[in-house]
């Protein structure tokens, strides 16, 4: 994905890819040489690397609903690229590819520009770093009471499966 058309979509609700078990709904917070992060609701701040981006969609009539308020001075790990930032979250718990078959848990262990490690209860598993298509490390902002009462009076104004 285009990193130039990504930046004109920073602090917008998007949807990354139409379907499948990779696709969030979320808001995206900022855009890097070959990844950016999106806060979603479920899993928190995930970063996507671009290269397995299919497609990327902006309600053109602000639709879709984002029912977190991001904190004014929320912080996250950034790096200039995605090997960097695997560097910057080495030892902590992490989640490989959201679901499917090759989605992985575990201590990030080991990163290079070829593959990284994970420890998964006794194995260490080494993965190409190219089959990584995005990560997160457990980073979620809390949903108070009034993001979810906001969230259920907007319940009739638009539902993800319609789009």
């Amino acid at each position: 994905m285009n990193r130039e058309i990504m930046n004109q979509l920073v602090d917008k609700t998007i949807r990354v890819d139409r379907g499948g078990p990779e696709s969030r709904l979320g808001k995206l917070l900022a855009v890097f040489e070959d990844y950016f992060v999106l806060l979603t609701e479920s899993d928190g701040v995930v970063y996507y690397k671009t290269n397995h981006i299919r497609s990327i969609t902006e309600s053109s009539k602000d639709l879709m609903k984002f029912g977190l308020k991001v904190p004014e001075k929320f912080d996250y790990k950034t790096a200039e690229n995605f090997v960097k930032l695997l560097e910057a979250v080495r030892f902590q718990w992490v989640k490989i590819n959201r679901s499917g078959p090759e989605s992985l848990e575990g201590v990030l262990s080991d990163v290079n520009n070829h593959f990284a490690s994970l420890i998964v209860q006794e194995e260490v598993v080494r993965f190409s770093m190219k089959h990584v298509r995005n990560i997160s490390y457990g980073l979620k902002v809390e949903k108070t009471k009034k993001d979810s009462d906001d969230n259920n009076d907007n319940d009739n104004d638009y539902d993800d499966d319609d789009y």
